[in-house]
């Protein structure tokens, strides 16, 4: 028997690495001789980096940039073969960066992440991969561009920052000061989201409220969204704000698609870079897993994208999560079994300080009543 484990990261618990140790932990105690491959998994959001230099002979550039909310971090981004840099705007401007209390899209900024673009630049990069997910802005990718050489000014022309809260008073944009090393450069975003820029499910409404935006913020938000995406549409004469993806991490999307991006599922991306398909196609099952799994999983999530690939070649897939909500008739279109890892009654965060014995727990169970099955059909 072979098991491919393909699990994304159980987030604030365990990363897409240490989920996959734990699932292959479990089928080993049950069977020591069942053929186990490991893909540790991710959609663009946060261990998408991880997940890429896993499975490449890439390494880490360490760099200090911008974070989240003005201060100097340090961080770093990857680089893979001769040329080519994946930047992870979690590790950069994300939201698990920014303490709850101090979350609000007036004071968060993008402006990290045009310093790494220009840092890898520097090094000589000409191919780029985004990982757009775990954004903790809101500015419509305005820091970013601003970083990169773009120059923005309020009514009365004065010269604007790069915060949320300098969106909201742009009224005139100039690219003028782009580096033109942009301009051949190849960028390929990896996201998860369809949403454009503007509008009930654009980046403000949809995603705001999460980066701490309040009820009376959201209008402003979307309305200066809605100014800055025309003025930076007729600066380049392309439209792109109605673009699926333009509203991902809080309009990033919109920004790098001004820079002539390609915006692509962040799981298909990293399922054709660790090549999982080729292990998936003669494999008898598929585990995958999340931290927290309902209908939209099925929606550009890690899992959803596994468990496509799995029925492609007939090979049923078992989603583990941390928890599940939400219509599970849908979820059980796509997958042979969704379980969670908890197993009583139990806080949230005793739940996720022992995410890993309890995903080693559940993965035993599933694996032993499949062993058992196997045995009485003399499989």
């Amino acid at each position: 028997m072979k098991i491919v484990i393909a699990p994304d990261s159980f987030k604030g618990s365990l990363s897409a690495a240490e989920a996959a140790g734990a699932m292959a932990k479990a089928i080993r105690q049950i069977d020591g001789e069942i053929s186990v491959v490991s893909k540790p998994m991710a959609d663009g959001g946060e261990g998408t980096m991880e997940a890429l230099l896993t499975a490449t002979t890439g390494k880490r550039v360490p760099v200090t940039c911008t974070g989240p909310i003005g201060e100097k971090i340090n961080t770093y981004y990857a680089r893979i073969g001769t040329d080519t840099a994946i930047i992870e705007n979690a590790s950069i401007a994300g939201l698990i960066q920014v303490p709850e209390s101090s979350r609000n899209p007036d004071f968060t900024t993008s402006f990290g992440i045009g310093e790494v673009i220009k840092h890898a630049l520097d090094q000589g990069c000409t191919s780029f991969i985004i990982g757009l997910g775990g954004s903790a802005t809101n500015d419509g990718g305005l820091g970013m561009l601003m970083a990169l050489g773009m120059e923005a000014w309020d009514e009365n022309g004065k010269k604007l920052g790069a915060f949320g809260q300098d969106l909201l008073n742009v009224d005139r944009i100039s690219m003028d000061k782009l580096d033109v090393r942009l301009t051949s450069v190849a960028i390929r975003v990896a996201s998860d989201v369809d949403n454009p820029l503007c509008g009930p499910r654009g980046a403000t409404y949809v995603y705001g409220p999460q980066k701490g935006a309040l009820e009376r913020q959201l209008a402003p938000y979307d309305n200066a969204m809605s100014k800055y995406g025309k003025l930076l549409e007729s600066e380049l004469k392309r439209n792109f704000m109605d673009q699926p993806g333009a509203g991902a991490a809080g309009g990033l999307g919109f920004a790098f698609l001004s820079l002539g991006a390609q915006l692509v599922s962040g799981a298909k991306l990293l399922a054709d870079a660790i090549e999982v398909e080729n292990e998936i196609q003669d494999a008898s099952l598929v585990l995958t897993g999340e931290g927290q799994s309902d209908e939209q999983t099925l929606y550009g999530k890690a899992p959803g994208y596994i468990a496509e690939l799995a029925q492609k070649h007939g090979v049923p897939v078992i989603l583990i999560s941390g928890s599940l909500s939400g219509d599970l008739t849908k979820l059980q279109t796509r997958f042979a079994g969704c379980f969670s890892i908890v197993n009583k009654p139990m806080p949230l965060q005793e739940c996720m300080a022992n995410a890993e014995p309890l995903l080693i727990e559940q993965t035993k169970q599933i694996i032993n009543v499949i062993k058992r099955i196997s045995n009485l059909k003399g499989e």
